[in-house]
């Protein structure tokens, strides 16, 4: 199978794999929350700025939610394979949270993730 036809298979999987009917409410909060929690931990801020904050490595994705070229299934297709300077996750993120990353994104009113939790001191000797 060549390039074309692989990209093309893979397409037609990752739409597939979008709901067609929008998730409930509570749902759909869950998913953005979760994937605020996972930008968060997976330092995504490194390369990409949020709002005024992270790296310029790669591009700023504050207005993504706004881009009608970046819809979810192009997100989605990115964050698994990569592409011009940013590494394929697909190794590193399950497809659930690939899609709790990209419902965050694209999340109207984006949630903040509570901070991350701290260690616990060691103990007393």
């Amino acid at each position: 199978m060549n390039l074309r036809a692989k990209s093309l298979v893979l397409a037609i999987a990752v739409l597939a794999a979008i709901p067609t009917q929008p998730l409930p409410a509570a749902d759909k909060k869950a998913n953005e929350m979760a994937g605020a929690i996972l930008f968060r931990d997976q330092d995504c801020r490194h390369c990409h700025t949020m709002e005024g904050v992270g790296g310029k490595k790669g591009p700023d994705l504050t207005e993504i939610d706004k881009d009608k070229v970046w819809l979810p299934a192009k997100i989605t297709n990115q964050i698994l394979n990569g592409g011009q300077k940013m590494p394929p996750f697909s190794d590193a993120l399950t497809d659930a949270q690939i899609a709790q990353i990209v419902a965050y994104l694209r999340a109207k009113h984006r949630p903040v993730p509570p901070p991350r939790a701290t260690p616990a001191p060691p103990p007393a000797n």
